[in-house]
């Protein structure tokens, strides 16, 4: 091999590790710049406001997703979108209902079929204190628990995996399912909404 082949992978090579130790000493997004970004595209990409607000009500209600990426704030800042940017409220909410419906769903399924077996997995067996949490707030408040569980941070990404643990009725779960996810939806919207009107009128 030739001495200019040698330091012309020699200079690839610190090349890429340069490369990798920068990014290696970049930070981790964080919550707020990924909310930014996530309403910045949806501000400028109206047409796939309606798939991501249901990806990210989907993901903000399944247990497993909720624990790692908490997306309630993107929702409300995309509420305070609607109106002022054009983004039209009703397929906005039904997109977040929906999300939401079928997040919670998906979990009652999973806690349905593994029941507590779910408390070893990742990322659950980090948080060994909310399957008990989850537990008692079910054995205290049953049914509605389900409806109430939805507007309670940690609870809303467990009380789904423990109906489905306790076995509780199909169709008594889905009616509060879906009665809550689009109560919840209305509810992170309109605060958005809410918000960004008192904004312009402070202003």
């Amino acid at each position: 091999m030739s001495l200019s082949c040698r330091r012309s992978r020699t200079g690839a090579e610190d090349a890429g590790g340069l490369d990798t130790g920068d990014r290696a000493r970049r930070p981790p997004m964080d919550f707020q710049t990924a909310v930014q970004q996530t309403v910045n595209f949806v501000h400028l990409n109206q047409a796939w406001a309606v798939p991501v607000v249901f990806a990210l009500a989907f993901g903000e209600s399944l247990a497993f997703i909720s624990l790692l990426l908490p997306a309630w704030g993107a929702l409300v800042a995309i509420g305070a979108l609607i109106g002022s940017s054009g983004i039209k409220f009703w397929p906005i909410w039904v997109a977040a209902s929906l999300g939401a419906a079928f997040g919670d769903w998906v979990s009652y399924w999973i806690g349905l079929k593994l029941e507590y077996r779910v408390a070893h997995m990742w990322p659950l067996s980090g948080h060994p204190d909310l399957i008990p949490r989850g537990e008692a707030f079910m054995k205290k408040w049953g049914i509605p628990g389900i409806f109430i569980g939805r507007f309670f941070g940690p609870l809303r990404a467990i009380v789904p995996l423990i109906a489905g643990i306790f076995e509780m009725p199909f169709w008594h779960f889905q009616i509060a399912n879906f009665v809550s996810a689009f109560a919840w939806a209305a509810t992170l919207l309109t605060i958005g909404d809410v918000i960004s009107k008192a904004v312009i009128w402070l202003w």
